[in-house]
């Protein structure tokens, strides 16, 4: 009876354990692309200007599947709208970036997060450790502050995406060091997956601390897709521990770009969303710049207070991702739109 009741307080332990604060801030993402010229053109067409790119660099300092990783790649950064970004052209060697690309070609590799300290850092790799979660590739720059420390975690297989960390010496950044201006002034307002099934991920996710999804699944209206009435449906999982809401996606009935995206890049990050102020200018400004409209709707009843709609750009020559604009009818200039908005 003891060794039932101690393990049932361990389980309800993990079950309820709470996530370090770090989590609820993704500091950057790593964006895997093919063909990083037409990335950083496309990106300075939207008026994501704040980038640098510093040419060919070298792995080292980095340990990939427990042994030492190698390889080159092109290296540029800045900023995706609001959010920090990383990205990177593998151009060989046997690395997770070089494996990462071979097997979903382009799209967002790791969603990042910023642990306050080395302590911290090394305490969440132990605990994840001890939730049957490996490093999958890790690492260190050197700086004259001291050592960045990095590391990526297996989470993808089951988590569908790979769970990032990494701590900074001090408030020196470095060779990874990203300027905060915006002057796209758009912000991201969600980071989505296409998936599956939504039970297994947010299971998964739910063993780590994370919390669990919840799920809605609402009418839709003004359905279009490719520029024909579309009759997709699908189920959507929300997680909210983060300042920026996570959403998942299943798709019911296709076609649609969630099952377009899985047949190309598998299981993963499918989009980044957008609020607009305008639906219709902003659909024709993407489109004059070579993204255009692939998949729209609305939600709610139109023309009443809590509708909107949403269209997807297909924004594949960015980096293997799709862009979704979001406009609602209760949305005030810079004011978050509220991850409720299908039910």
């Amino acid at each position: 009876m003891r060794k039932l009741a101690a393990a049932f307080l361990l389980c309800a332990g993990v079950a309820l354990a709470q996530l370090p604060d770090f989590y609820k801030t993704v500091d950057r993402l790593i964006w895997v692309v093919e063909d990083m010229d037409a990335t950083l053109e496309g990106l300075k067409k939207l008026g994501f200007t704040n980038l640098r790119d510093s040419g060919e660099v070298e792995l080292t300092y980095s340990v990939y599947r427990a042994k030492p990783a190698e390889g080159t790649m092109r290296f540029a950064s800045g900023r995706f709208a609001d959010v920090a970004v990383h990205w990177i052209q593998p151009t060989g060697g046997a690395n997770a970036f070089e494996d990462f690309l071979k097997t979903h070609k382009s799209g967002v590799f790791s969603l990042v997060h910023r642990a306050p300290s080395k302590e911290a850092y090394e305490q969440e790799l132990a605990r994840l450790k001890d939730l049957g979660v490996g490093v999958l590739q890790s690492g260190f720059l050197e700086t004259d502050a001291g050592n960045i420390h990095y590391a990526f975690l297996n989470t993808a297989p089951e988590g569908k995406y790979i769970l990032g960390l990494i701590h900074f010496p001090s408030t020196d950044e470095g060779p990874l060091a990203i300027a905060p201006d915006n002057p796209s002034s758009l912000r991201v307002s969600q980071y989505a997956f296409a998936v599956k099934e939504l039970e297994p991920v947010s299971k998964f996710w739910a063993k780590l601390g994370f919390p669990e999804m919840t799920y809605t699944q609402g009418k839709l209206s003004d359905l279009r897709y490719k520029g024909e009435p579309g009759q997709f449906e699908m189920r959507l999982g929300w997680q909210r521990h983060g300042q920026v809401p996570y959403e998942w996606i299943q798709s019911l009935q296709g076609p649609d770009t969630y099952r377009d995206h899985m047949a190309k890049h598998g299981e993963g990050f499918h989009h980044l969303g957008i609020n607009v102020e305008s639906m219709d200018e902003e659909v024709a400004r993407w489109a004059s710049l070579g993204f255009p409209e692939v998949q729209s709707g609305g939600w709610g009843d139109k023309g009443q207070p809590g509708s909107g709609r949403f269209t997807y750009v297909d924004a594949q020559s960015l980096g293997g991702v799709d862009i979704e604009l979001l406009w609602s009818l209760r949305q005030k200039p810079g004011q978050p739109i509220r991850p409720t908005r299908r039910r």
